[in-house]
């Protein structure tokens, strides 16, 4: 079976890797080309595009590069016609994938979304296109279903995918790399997340590493991407007392007592390793702007968007200073009582989220949906 699959960014890269996985544990033969990164490369994907060459963040960013958007769905889309799948499976990235499900269903494929746009958020009327074009849809927050409900839309809910991501992982021992041995890291760790754009990381890191020198008996590590030269993080890093650490943030959340994260899947990572956390987030002033007005959501954290009310703190924009990040950290490393809240709130996080096996749950649906087709 020839499937041709869609992810934009690191998160969808990874849970696309694991559905893939899935799929062809049930149906060996399977064959995956599209758009994505390094972890579907890993699983036999053959990429048309990195999804580094397509990720813009933030509507001015979007405006500035939309010729060049442009062209990456044309060319995808001419792809498709020529590869012939059987399927399309898209993973998230609503602006570029709800476009390729409208051009897909239009030339008669079969299309799967997995990983739903996030149209309870702003532009719910969407909800109609993707009714038109999308013939299964495969959700994974729990109030995702009950919202799409509400439109005479039916639509599976399969639990989320990070709780398959973790659950067998074995942490590492971090180390502290010195041009002689590395040495096991003694301090107590504080991780930072700046997230996975080269855009967002330029104006959230900086401040985030504001607050190294207000916390010496702290060691602050940044999680890096192998997607991002090194050379760009260390230009912002200077000479700031921080490790660099490639491609291990899983390590990295199980040996950190505290964690400064970029909006996004990080935050609900974080919260499954049990790290209090602060969110950080800062834009584009112009498409923030915009955003305010046309997102209708309490919060930016999943965390929070799930337990529906405020368990870990939110700096945006603004209130993304120096000054407000070393009063909420020094708030969560030293306060017991805010700590078990935190915890208890985590857990509570993990039983909404439905369990493990949301990847093997959507390629069995995937594959049966393909069956009755056949």
């Amino acid at each position: 079976m020839r499937f041709y699959i869609i992810a934009g960014e690191a998160s969808g890269d990874l849970h696309a890797a694991n559905l893939i996985k899935e799929i062809r544990k049930i149906q060996p033969g399977s064959i995956f080309r599209g758009l994505g990164g390094d972890l579907m490369k890993e699983q036999g994907v053959s990429l048309l595009k990195h999804y580094r060459q397509t990720a813009f963040m933030g509507f001015v960013e979007v405006i500035k590069n939309l010729k060049k958007i442009l062209g990456f769905i044309s060319e995808c889309k001419k792809d498709i016609l020529e590869w012939k799948p059987d399927a399309i499976i898209l993973v998230d990235y609503p602006g570029f994938n709800l476009r390729i499900a409208e051009f897909a269903k239009q030339n008669g494929y079969k299309v799967f979304y997995y990983i739903s746009p996030q149209v309870w958020a702003w532009k719910a009327s969407r909800v109609k296109k993707i009714k038109r074009d999308v013939d299964r849809m495969f959700v994974i927050l729990p109030f995702e279903k009950d919202f799409y409900k509400t439109w005479n839309y039916e639509v599976d809910f399969v639990g989320h995918p990070l709780l398959d991501a973790v659950k067998d992982f074995v942490p590492e021992k971090l180390y502290l790399k010195n041009d002689s041995e590395p040495n096991q890291i003694e301090k107590p760790v504080i991780a930072i997340l700046p997230g996975s754009r080269e855009m967002e990381i330029t104006k959230i890191l900086p401040v985030m590493l504001e607050v190294v020198d207000a916390f010496p008996e702290y060691q602050f590590v940044v999680a890096a991407i192998n997607s991002i030269e090194e050379s760009f993080y260390k230009k912002i890093i200077g000479e700031k007392n921080c490790i660099l650490l490639f491609n291990k943030t899983y390590s990295l959340l199980a040996n950190s007592r505290a964690a400064l994260v970029a909006s996004g899947t990080a935050t609900l990572e974080t919260a499954i390793f049990s790290v209090p956390q602060i969110v950080c987030y800062r834009g584009n002033a112009i498409s923030f702007w915009i955003a305010k007005r046309l997102v209708d959501v309490k919060y930016i954290s999943l965390v929070n968007l799930i337990l529906d009310r405020q368990l870990i703190k939110e700096l945006i924009q603004a209130d993304l200073t120096k000054e407000n990040i070393i009063i909420e950290l020094n708030r969560i490393l030293l306060d017991e009582i805010k700590r078990t809240e935190i915890f208890s709130g985590y857990k509570e996080l993990q039983e909404k989220l439905g369990g493990p096996s949301a990847s093997l749950k959507t390629a069995q649906s995937i594959l049966e949906s393909m069956k009755q087709e056949g």
